[in-house]
């Protein structure tokens, strides 16, 4: 991976979030109203799975529809994006961003707040050179109003 321009800011930001197969054996913990934690937890799977198909094919309203409009990412390297940095890095013409799996998966829910964490190895090409890239990422999605929303993501750049 380069270590430089886009690419470093974004993957170093990337989580991008999750192609996600929730195995029964991940831990969860829940003191929401209605104690449905693997109901929460398939639908936190799903909405998760749908913000990283959305990213792959460069879905700018369905990516900024999944993200709080006070979201933070804080990459590996330290920088930090809001929403429409975000947006627009994931969404750059010079990036192509292969469609990845995420291993490890785990979501915690805490009544209105869910932490969804794993790891992954993206693969692409920014602006016309391949790039690879691994880390492990925690997502935080909040509960407003009975929707969910990712509103914070932080990754760490893990040896390929």
């Amino acid at each position: 991976m380069r270590s430089s321009g886009t690419l470093f800011r974004l993957f170093a930001l990337a989580p991008l979030a999750l192609l996600i197969v929730w195995q029964p054996g991940c831990s969860s913990t829940s003191s929401a109203p209605h104690d449905d934690t693997a109901g929460l937890v398939a639908e936190l799977t799903r909405q998760s799975d749908a913000w990283d198909k959305a990213i792959v094919r460069k879905d700018t309203a369905a990516i900024a529809a999944n993200m709080s409009e006070d979201f933070r990412q804080i990459a590996s390297n330290g920088d930090v994006a809001n929403k429409e940095t975000f947006v627009r890095n994931i969404t750059a013409p010079d990036l192509t961003i292969d469609p990845y799996t995420v291993e490890d998966f785990d979501v915690r829910v805490y009544g209105n707040v869910a932490l969804l964490s794993g790891r992954t190895r993206m693969t692409g090409r920014e602006g016309g050179a391949p790039f690879t890239t691994h880390y492990r990422y925690i997502d935080v999605y909040v509960r407003t109003n009975g929707t969910w929303k990712v509103c914070s993501v932080q990754t760490s750049r893990m040896p390929s």
